[in-house]
């Protein structure tokens, strides 16, 4: 029972990274299922997609409010990964417990890397006064540098072909290990489609929901897990997106990626420590 509650609670830590910083937290839903709740692994994965699917759905919602959402954009993407979902449950069903663990552990170590190496400037420096903005007809009100930046979106046939293997990459990510992706979603819309870092966070919680949906529906025969466990684990995970997003605006993100790379970098160890060391 207390590894019940201590798991719900953790939950708000998934929730806040994937409000603030649109990625990074479904890789802690997996370990927090396991080690702290005693799910097995491939229900905790399936687990993990119904959590931070609907968790990031909030996401969007808070987000858009901000204007940081290219609904388009992310249905794209997220549509894009169809094929790599599959790869990616077939994949799941066939192996070992420990293998899939220790595979994850690699997963969550990699995308601390990558967290902690990402951080730096991220927008384009636009001198703008704050009173000067551009009024947008399909939502809200945009500043001179976002209006800027919208127009400058790189949309070359090498670009689309490298989003295109990104998305399939993702949803490859998605089906087997039950993750939303963001950690790759952000950084490909960051780097290939010029979004500005926040827009891009706020884009990739689109392309998180269709991902676990997609990969829920493929899943639909093997939701056998506690949802004792799993439905208050839900409600903590959606509090911590909708304060996570309002994180981002108040906080530096440099400083909040690092120390969330940090941590993720623990529970890789942890991770593969555990499954290790298991009879």
């Amino acid at each position: 029972m207390t590894g019940d509650v201590i798991a719900i609670a953790l939950g708000l830590l998934v929730g806040l990274s994937l409000g603030a910083l649109g990625g990074g937290g479904s890789t802690l839903a997996v370990p927090i299922l396991v080690f702290v709740a005693g799910l097995q692994a491939q229900d905790a994965t399936t687990a993990s997609l119904l959590v931070v699917g609907l968790a990031a759905a909030f996401g969007v919602v808070s987000h858009h409010r901000h204007g940081n959402v290219r609904l388009r954009a992310g249905l794209a993407f997220g549509a894009a990964g169809v094929v790599g979902s599959r790869i990616g449950l077939l994949v799941n069903r066939s192996l070992d417990e420990n293998v899939l663990l220790i595979a994850f552990s690699v997963l969550i170590a990699f995308v601390a890397v990558r967290m902690y190496r990402s951080v730096g400037p991220s927008e384009v420096a636009v001198d703008v006064d704050d009173e000067d903005e551009v009024t947008s007809s399909t939502g809200p009100v945009l500043t001179k540098e976002r209006a800027v930046s919208r127009a400058a979106l790189d949309l070359s046939a090498s670009a689309l072909v490298k989003l295109a293997g990104a998305a399939t990459i993702v949803g490859l990510l998605t089906g087997l290990f039950g993750v939303g992706g963001g950690f790759a979603v952000v950084p490909a819309l960051t780097l290939l489609l010029k979004f500005p870092a926040k827009e891009a966070i706020g884009t990739s919680l689109v392309v998180i929901v269709i991902n676990a949906a997609i990969a829920l529906a493929m899943r639909a025969g093997d939701i056998e897990f506690d949802w004792g466990v799993v439905a208050p684990f839900l409600a903590t995970v959606t509090v911590g997106v909708v304060v996570g997003t309002r994180v981002a605006h108040d906080i530096e993100a440099d400083r909040l990626t690092r120390a969330f790379a940090l941590m993720l970098g623990a529970v890789a160890l942890y991770t593969a420590a555990s499954t290790f060391l298991t009879p």
